[in-house]
C-alpha cells in the first residue's frame, strides 16, 4: 500500500479513483507547518543565526498531521503530490520533515492537469523535492514575516492601521496614486464636429479628419464655429479605398488574463474567479466520474502542450471545419511547447471532447460560464483570424475632410467560438456602392462641447493587470492581496471597483515617507526577481536575506524614532469618570467613543437606549409600562416592560399573530399560549410567558 499526499480533499477524491485500491490518497489541506511567533520580536526567525526558522504545526493542523502519521505506518511508501509551484514544493518539504521522510529519495509527483493520463505519467516519472524551490519559498516567507510583523506593529502603534506588507502596501500605493491623479485632475475644454450624411437609405456618422490630411484639435466654441462656417453644404467623395483587415485571436489564458476577462465578461471578482477555477482544476462529478476539467490555474505562460495541440487540431478539423484551423499557429505552438523556461503551460481544457455543452448539466451556471470561456479561448488561439473587407471613404467639404468606414466580415475565423468582449465594431452585411466624385449632403452638422475626463478608478481586473505589468506578487497572490487590503479597510470595493479610504491614504502616506523603497513597485518586483534567482541557484538564500535585512533594519530604526503618533480626535466632551477628554477610537467591533486616559480609565460612552413611556400600568407593581430595546443574541428587539426594572421584571406578552396555531399549542410547563417565533436556527414555538418561562419547541420542516 502506498500513501499519496495532495493538498486538496477534492483533488484526493479524483486521484484516488484513478490510482485504485493499491493507494491511499490523503489531503494535507495546504501547509502543515508555519513559522512560529516566538523568539526575538515574535518573528519565529533567528536573524543572528543565518535566519534559521522555527517551524511549528498550528493547532488547526495537529489532527491532520496525526492522521498522516497513522496512515504512514499502514503504508510501504509515501509519495508527495502537492501543487506544482513554489508553495506546493514547500508544502511537500514540510510534509517530508514532519513525517521524517528522506528528501533525497522520497518521490515527488508533478502534474498540471488532473486526468487519468497525466496522473499515470506522473507516477511513472517521479522526481524528488526541489530544494532550490523550497529555499525560494522560505526566503519569501521570512522576508514577508519580518516586513509584515515589524511594519504592522509600528503602524498599529503609531497610526492605528492594521497591517503592512511587501506586496499589499505596494498594491495599495498603486490605488492611492491613481486616486490622487483623479482628485487632482483639471478638465480641459475641447470641441467635436458632429456630422451625419445619408448613404442609400442609411444614416452614417462622419468622422472629422481635419485639414490637408492632418487632424485638428478644437479648443473653443469660436474655433469650432469658424470651421462650421467654412464648410460647404455638400460633401464630395475624393477617395474610395477597399482593403482587407485581419483580427487575430488572443493567446490562451494565464492567471491574470483569466481574472481580467472573467471580470469584463462575467462580472466575477478575482476571488470568485480563482475559487471557481480551482474547482474546475481539482475535479467535478461528471456523469458519476470525478474529473479535472482544466489545467493548473496559476501560470504566467501562454504555451500549450504538444498533446493538447495535436488533439485540438483533430477536434477543430472535425467539429468546426478544417478551413478554420491555422496551421502556422499550430506549428508555432508545437515548437514552443517544450522550449519555455516557465514550469506551467496556459490554462486550458484537460480534454477537447468534454465540450462546454457536454458537461453543462453537471455544472452550476457560474462554473459553466467560466469553463466555456477557458475552453473556447484555448481552441480559438489555434484558429485563423477573422477577415473583414473594409471600405474607407474620404470626403471633402471646403478645405476640410471627413471620413467614413464600412466593414463586412467575409470569414469569421476564430470568432465562430470566441468573440472579444471589447469588439463592438459595426459590421455591415454588404458594402455600399460609392464612387469618387459622388456628391453627398450633410443631414446634420453641429459642434459639440466636451471636457477631458479623469482616468477611471481601478477595477479588480485593471489592478491585476497593473500588478502583473509591474511585477508585484505572483498569480497565486493577486486575489488574496486585493482581499487583504479590502478587509483592512484600506480600500472600498464596490462591485469590483476599488478606491482608497482615508485610512488607506494615511497608511500609504506614512509608509511612503519612512519606507519609500518597501512600498515602491520596483522594490517588490526586484524581490521577486531575487526569489527566482534562488530557484535557479544563481544566488543563495543567505545572501538575499542578509542584503535585505541590513538595509531594512537601518530604515526601520530611523522610522521607529521619528514616526509621529496619531493624535486621537477629540469629541469636545469630558470623561464623566476622570475628567479627561473623550476621543473617537477604533475597535474590533467598529468605531466608539472612549476616554483618552485608557488604560487607567476604561470609560466607554454608550448611546442611550430608545425608551417610550406608556400610559398603561404594570399589572404586578402599578408602575408605568414602557417600550424599550434590548439585545438578544446580538440582535435588537423591542419589548413592552415595567419601568421598575430591575426590581420588577414584568414583560408584557407579545401579541400572537398566529392565533389559529396558538389555540392548539399550549406550553406544557406553565399553560400559557405558545407563540411561533423565528430564531437563528429556524422557526420554533416559544412560551408567551417568556422570560419567566423559557420553554421552546422546534418546528420541523414540512
Amino acid at each position: 500500500m502506498k500513501l499519496v499526499i495532495v493538498e486538496s480533499p477534492t483533488k484526493s477524491t479524483t486521484i484516488q479513483r484513478y490510482l485504485g485500491e493499491d493507494y491511499i490518497v490523503f489531503a494535507s489541506c495546504g501547509h502543515v507547518r508555519d513559522l512560529a511567533t516566538t523568539g526575538k520580536g515574535g518573528l519565529g526567525v533567528d536573524v543572528e543565526n543565518d535566519f534559521a526558522p522555527t517551524y511549528i504545526v498550528p493547532k488547526a493542523k495537529e489532527a491532520i498531521v496525526k492522521e498522516l502519521k497513522a496512515k504512514k505506518k499502514l503504508c510501504d511508501e509515501v509519495i508527495l503530490a502537492t501543487d506544482p509551484d513554489r508553495e506546493g514544493e514547500a508544502i511537500a518539504w514540510h510534509l517530508a520533515e514532519v513525517l521524517k521522510l528522506d528528501i533525497d529519495t522520497t518521490k515527488r509527483l508533478e502534474f498540471h492537469e488532473i486526468t487519468r493520463e497525466s496522473i499515470s505519467a506522473a507516477i511513472a516519472n517521479p522526481r524528488t523535492i526541489d530544494t532550490n524551490l523550497v529555499s525560494s519559498q522560505e526566503t519569501r516567507r521570512i522576508i514577508d514575516r519580518i516586513i509584515g510583523f515589524k511594519l504592522s506593529t509600528l503602524i498599529a502603534k503609531k497610526i492605528n492601521s492594521k497591517s503592512a506588507g511587501r506586496v499589499q502596501s505596494s498594491t495599495l500605493k498603486l490605488i492611492y496614486e491613481l486616486d490622487k491623479k483623479i482628485a487632482e485632475f483639471v478638465p480641459e475644454e475641447y470641441w467635436n464636429i458632429v456630422a451625419e450624411t445619408k448613404v442609400g437609405d442609411k444614416t452614417i456618422k462622419l468622422s472629422f479628419a481635419g485639414k490637408d490630411g492632418k487632424s485638428i484639435d478644437i479648443h473653443s466654441k469660436e474655433e469650432c464655429d469658424a470651421i462650421l462656417n467654412a464648410l460647404e453644404k455638400k460633401l464630395t467623395v475624393v477617395s474610395v479605398k477597399k482593403t482587407y483587415r485581419l483580427k487575430e485571436p488572443k493567446a490562451p489564458f494565464i492567471t491574470s488574463t483569466l481574472q481580467q476577462e472573467a471580470f469584463a465578461r462575467l462580472k466575477f471578482k478575482t476571488k470568485k474567479t480563482t475559487t471557481l477555477a480551482q474547482k474546475l482544476y481539482e475535479g467535478i462529478d461528471v456523469g458519476g466520474e470525478h474529473m479535472g476539467l482544466i489545467t493548473y490555474i496559476r501560470t504566467e505562460d501562454t504555451r500549450l502542450s504538444s498533446t493538447f495541440v495535436n488533439r485540438a487540431v483533430n477536434f477543430i478539423s472535425d467539429s468546426i471545419g478544417e478551413e478554420y484551423l491555422d496551421k502556422a499557429k499550430v506549428a508555432k505552438a508545437l515548437k514552443e511547447s517544450g522550449n519555455s523556461a516557465l514550469p506551467h503551460e496556459a490554462i486550458r481544457p484537460a480534454s477537447n471532447h468534454r465540450t462546454p455543452a457536454s458537461v453543462k448539466q453537471y455544472l452550476s451556471q457560474d462554473l459553466f460560464n467560466l469553463y466555456k470561456l477557458i475552453y473556447n479561448r484555448a481552441l480559438a488561439a489555434l484558429m485563423k483570424p477573422r477577415k473583414d473587407e473594409v471600405l474607407s471613404v474620404v470626403l471633402q467639404s471646403g478645405e476640410y475632410q471627413f471620413k467614413m468606414e464600412f466593414a463586412r466580415t467575409i470569414f469569421q475565423g476564430f470568432e465562430t467560438i470566441y468573440k472579444d468582449v471589447e469588439d463592438e465594431e459595426k459590421v455591415y452585411t454588404s458594402l455600399p456602392d460609392i464612387n469618387e466624385g459622388e456628391v453627398l449632403e450633410f443631414t446634420s452638422l453641429t459642434g459639440e462641447q466636451k471636457f477631458t475626463q479623469p482616468p477611471t478608478h481601478y477595477s479588480e481586473a485593471k489592478l491585476v493587470r497593473k500588478m502583473e505589468e509591474e511585477g508585484i506578487g505572483r498569480p497565486s497572490t493577486y486575489a488574496s492581496t486585493i482581499e487583504i487590503i479590502s478587509k483592512r479597510n484600506y480600500v472600498t470595493n464596490n462591485a469590483g471597483i476599488l478606491e482608497a479610504t482615508e485610512q488607506g491614504n494615511k497608511t500609504i502616506r506614512v509608509l511612503n515617507k519612512f519606507f519609500p523603497d518597501i512600498v515602491d513597485v520596483t522594490y517588490t518586483a526586484k524581490m521577486e526577481e531575487e526569489l527566482d534567482k534562488i530557484e535557479t541557484a544563481k544566488v543563495s538564500r543567505s545572501q538575499v536575506l542578509n542584503d535585505f535585512y541590513k538595509e531594512f533594519v537601518n530604515v526601520f530604526n530611523v522610522a521607529q524614532e521619528l514616526m509621529y503618533k496619531d493624535e486621537p480626535v477629540p469629541t469636545g466632551e469630558l470623561c464623566p469618570d476622570c475628567g479627561k477628554p473623550l476621543v473617537y477610537k477604533e475597535g474590533k467591533n467598529g468605531s466608539f467613543i472612549g476616554c483618552i486616559g485608557f488604560p487607567e480609565c476604561k470609560f466607554i460612552k454608550t448611546e442611550p437606549k430608545k425608551v417610550t413611556m406608556l400610559d398603561e400600568t404594570c399589572p404586578k407593581c402599578g408602575k408605568n409600562l414602557l417600550i424599550r430595546e434590548i439585545k438578544v443574541k446580538g440582535k435588537t428587539k423591542t419589548i413592552t416592560a415595567c419601568s421598575g426594572f430591575p426590581e420588577c421584571k414584568y414583560i408584557k406578552k407579545e401579541e400572537n399573530q398566529y392565533a389559529s396555531e396558538t389555540n392548539k399549542n399550549v406550553c406544557p410547563e406553565c399553560g400559557s399560549p405558545l407563540i411561533r417565533r423565528k430564531g437563528s436556527y429556524g422557526s420554533f414555538y416559544g412560551c408567551s410567558n417568556y422570560p419567566q418561562c423559557n420553554y421552546m419547541k422546534k418546528i420541523g420542516k414540512k
